[in-house]
């Protein structure tokens, strides 16, 4: 069970990192809004930074999740 929620956070942390890089980089390099992100909320381009961040912490926890010893059973 600790592996697929490990998997399920880290998937949901690359999605959303994702979604803050190309809110980031969309206006910079192809003049235009990319993502879904900016149909929600309109966001400065450093709050997306923000986004991408929350994105790795989520990656991070999700593979600290996987990895993780399981518990132990008593006999």
């Amino acid at each position: 069970m600790r592996t697929a929620i490990g998997y399920i956070v880290e998937s949901i942390g690359y999605v959303i990192g994702a979604q803050g890089v190309v809110g980031f980089a969309s206006p910079i390099l192809f003049g235009s809004q990319w993502g879904w992100v900016h149909k929600v909320v309109t966001l400065p381009p450093g709050a997306y930074l923000g986004i991408v961040a929350a994105g790795l912490v989520l990656v991070a926890v999700g593979v600290g999740t996987r990895k993780a010893p399981g518990r132990r059973r008593t006999a």
